[in-house]
């Protein structure tokens, strides 16, 4: 796999824990670095994680499919990032407090990186290797997580709408790029 795509791939995945990191950075009263530390720690781990899940069961039942497996990929990210610019219009400015609960982090987490799972199972159809992939998406989502935070309590709310958007229309893009390589 092209490695400028990994890394867009990559971008997009994380542009949903970065909106978050950002109204979280927003919310809370003071920032500390290990708070900041452990959401971003959380949110690289589950979006490095879910992709691995997701291929290992693409690779399970790809053989099956492998007629179809390039419509699959891209009705997956097609419809993620369908999901990620939608939802973006509906993030509302909540009250500061302090958002770094364990179960709120899980929680957020695991939300955030279902759309990983499906890049994994799209990583499978079209047979794609999964060991550089996951180190970038973690190292992203770890990087771009951290900095959301200290963005988020310096400025607010400027961004983060704008930033989910763009990462959904990245993963429509690369879903259209993988359809159109299978087709022509």
């Amino acid at each position: 796999m092209d490695l400028l795509v990994v890394f867009l791939i990559a971008f997009g995945l994380a542009m949903d824990c970065f909106a978050i990191s950002i109204a979280s950075g927003a919310m809370m009263r003071k920032v500390h670095f290990n708070h900041a530390f452990r959401m971003a720690f959380f949110f690289g781990f589950f979006q490095a994680a879910m992709p691995v899940i997701g291929w290992l069961g693409g690779r399970a039942f790809a053989g099956y499919i492998s007629g179809f497996d390039h419509w699959v990929a891209f009705g997956l990210l097609a419809t993620i990032g369908c999901k990620m610019v939608y939802e973006s219009r509906a993030i509302e400015r909540e009250e500061r407090r302090d958002v770094m609960t364990l179960r709120l982090l899980l929680i957020l987490a695991i939300a955030t990186s279902i759309d990983a799972l499906a890049v994994g199972i799209s990583l499978a159809f079209i047979e794609a290797a999964i060991f550089l992939p996951v180190i970038i998406i973690g190292i992203t989502t770890f990087s771009l997580s951290l900095a959301g935070v200290y963005i988020g309590e310096r400025f607010g709310h400027l961004f983060e709408n704008k930033m989910e958007i763009a990462g959904g229309l990245i993963l429509i893009a690369i879903g259209a790029k993988i359809l159109l390589e299978h087709l022509f």
